[in-house]
């Protein structure tokens, strides 16, 4: 394999000639960049990232952490940080915290380890100092999903809030008063901030929500099956369920259709998220829309601006807020 060394006799210059070269730290003269360049091409010679990256300090990399590859809702998110990564010709590396605070921390060493230069972030489970503290090391640190206030320049998020409120309004105003919630326990900040927002709407309309109404499982299709399951096991009566994700919302579909339940004419089901499956399952699916594509694309621009130290684009102080609406398609009806 050629050497940096075999280039530079080849091309008849210094090894630190040939190195400014492929750094562009420093301008040579074009003849010169022409024999190195022609030199590089007849040894097939591919530099050493990893070398470059301690002579010039920059990896071109950007690292990600989010909680599950597998989940429908964290690829789309990749692939948004990916696409505006490769346009600004930056690698990505991407790590899963799998919803346990010392795997997330552990992902986070890892990317650093790996001399990520900028970091975008999906908590589930860390502590907000912790964060806090993390981004005040990594310069290019921003979370996505969550707001700290402490670092809300660093933060882009949704309004979870809203969004619960949006679900069940809608779920109300067809004339549901017999309402059931499936959450989950795994990702509590946003699992919380939901069924907060589901029960100052439904205060508003004066439906009582009780506690047995609301089941939890696993934020996936299997967990919404056993969630709805275990509801009904329960002998609690419903015609409108409202989903913590669109996953669970398919596996809750299931239950029903395979108990002989049709979807919307026996009960109404609304999801959360507006991923991919919901327009393809039967029925097609009403959901909130969590524009994670945008704020994905979002979160990039803004690590990348923190490194390059543009201040054109960060609002000190404030955080980069999304809000939800309603995506109307067969899974809800009228009571």
């Amino acid at each position: 394999m050629a050497t940096i060394k075999d280039v530079a006799k080849l091309a008849g210059v210094s090894p630190a000639t040939v190195s400014r070269v492929l750094s562009a730290t420093v301008v040579v003269s074009p003849k010169t960049k022409m024999r190195i360049e022609k030199a590089i091409a007849e040894l097939d010679f591919r530099p050493n990232a990893h070398a470059r990256a301690l002579v010039s300090k920059s990896t071109h990399t950007i690292g990600v952490v989010i909680s599950q590859l597998a989940d429908p809702f964290f690829a789309q998110m990749a692939s948004s940080i990916e696409d505006v990564a490769r346009k600004r010709k930056f690698k990505v590396l991407v790590s899963t915290g799998s919803l346990d605070a010392q795997k997330e921390l552990m992902a986070i060493k890892s990317l650093q380890a790996q001399r990520c230069e900028a970091m975008v972030v999906n908590s589930k489970a860390l502590a907000d100092d912790v964060l806090v503290e993390l981004a005040q090391r990594i310069p290019g640190f921003v979370l996505i999903n969550k707001l700290i206030p402490e670092i809300s320049e660093r933060c882009v998020w949704f309004d979870n809030i809203g969004g619960g409120k949006v679900m069940a309004d809608y779920i109300a105003s067809l004339g549901h008063s017999n309402i059931v919630v499936i959450s989950t326990k795994e990702r509590v900040y946003d699992a919380t901030h939901r069924l907060t927002g589901i029960r100052q709407s439904l205060t508003e309309h004066d439906i009582t929500l009780p506690d047995d109404h609301i089941a939890h499982g696993s934020p996936d299709y299997a967990g919404g099956r056993k969630a709805i399951e275990s509801l009904i096991n329960q002998g609690i009566k419903f015609s409108a369920v409202l989903c913590y994700n669109d996953a669970m919302a398919t596996g809750v579909i299931s239950a029903l259709t395979d108990l002989g339940r049709h979807i919307p004419d026996d009960v109404s089901i609304v999801g959360f998220d507006d991923v991919l499956l919901a327009k393809y399952c039967m029925p097609k699916l009403t959901t909130v829309k969590y524009p994670i594509d945008i704020m994905a694309r979002k979160a990039t621009e803004l690590a990348l601006s923190l490194i390059a130290k543009d201040s054109s684009v960060i609002q000190i102080g404030k955080g980069y807020q999304y809000k939800p609406f309603l995506v109307r398609r067969e899974s809800a009806t009228k009571c």
